[in-house]
């Protein structure tokens, strides 16, 4: 099963209100009072008044991001982040095998990355996406790491992030579903505590 995002993450309430009055911002719900933007064409353009640009080739460590990130969009980023910080993630995989990048800004500036990991070799903390949500103020709990956490795997695509978003789910939807089947498949006069931890979701 394949896996792509390309997307701004931050606090909620920032980017509720950099994205106010937008024609084609769609916030999705993550946990720990964080959001999803999903980036997409219509999006690009409606902040930069240009349409994006994409990199020739396959992304890499010179090259980390597929969306070039031009800078008039890099410049948004920065003012966002006056307000907290700000992160940009990348990701496709397909097969367990993919890629990932992630950079972040803060008080007005890039702060960290670009990074990119195509191998996985390093310790899962230091994947791309996990280091940028830690910077952003992701807390451990109780899945694998902040990825999983915050809930970066309830959707596989953007069009299933704009569809979560305009729905208005929350992140502990599928749980909440999965929750209502164990229930009903039982019979019990009480609803199961939430399933644990499930892990990778097929994503390194």
């Amino acid at each position: 099963m394949s896996y792509q995002l390309s997307a701004v993450v931050a606090d909620v309430e920032l980017l509720r209100e950099q994205t106010a009055g937008l024609d084609h911002a769609v916030l999705a719900a993550l946990r720990q009072d964080f959001a999803l933007l999903p980036v997409t064409p219509q999006l690009v353009e409606e902040l930069t008044g240009a349409l994006p640009d994409y990199a020739i080739g396959e992304p890499d460590a010179g090259q980390p991001f597929e969306l070039v990130l031009s800078p008039a969009l890099a410049d948004l980023l920065a003012r966002w982040s006056r307000n907290g910080p700000v992160a940009y993630l990348e990701a496709e995989f397909a097969g367990g095998a993919g890629r990932q990048s992630a950079a972040v800004w803060l008080d007005g500036h890039l702060s960290w990355g670009p990074r990119f990991a195509d191998a996985f070799d390093l310790p899962r903390p230091e994947w791309p996406i996990n280091a940028a949500l830690a910077r952003l103020g992701a807390e451990p709990g109780r899945w694998i790491d902040p990825f999983a956490e915050l809930g970066l795997h309830l959707e596989r695509h953007t069009d299933g992030w704009l569809a979560h978003g305009r729905r208005g789910l929350t992140a502990d939807y599928w749980d909440e579903l999965a929750e209502e089947w164990e229930y009903r498949q039982s019979g019990l006069d009480q609803q199961p505590e939430r399933p644990g931890p499930v892990g990778d979701w097929g994503i390194p």
